[in-house]
């Protein structure tokens, strides 16, 4: 296998990053417009953090949590159950050559954020950073 020349750090190639957005903000509009015809995943409210997409762009990682926070694994089981139409919806609209498999997981960045503030409210790490 070949040595990619134009990127050699460990993240993700630029081109990856534009793809990722691309399907990211597809996604979301998809999933907020109904456009999908489970009636079940058109009444939920559901955000989209990030995209992940495989280097050769062929899977494509979405990160969502549902509005409020409520319902997370039944979000990831009707996302996943409808795959293939947002995957063939998402092919569409992106102009893609190839419309890449799709794979939800549930976002944590907000519990990360929650556990970043409470602990810079301990007062062991507030005088930390008065020092």
């Amino acid at each position: 296998m070949a040595k990619n020349k134009f990127h050699d750090g460990p993240g993700p190639s630029q081109r990856q990053l534009r793809v990722g957005e691309v399907i990211r903000r597809t996604l979301s509009e998809v999933l907020a417009r109904g456009d999908i015809h489970d009636p079940e995943l058109n009444r939920m409210s559901i955000t989209v953090g990030e995209v992940r997409t495989s280097p050769d762009l062929k899977i494509a990682t979405a990160f969502v949590l549902p509005l409020g926070g409520k319902g997370q694994e039944d979000v990831i089981d009707l996302l996943a159950r409808n795959k293939g139409e947002l995957r063939r919806i998402i092919g569409k609209k992106t102009g893609l050559k190839f419309a890449p498999d799709l794979r939800f997981r549930l976002d944590e960045t907000f519990d990360r954020l929650d556990d970043t503030r409470r602990m810079f409210e301990q007062d062991a790490v507030r005088r930390d950073l008065e020092e």
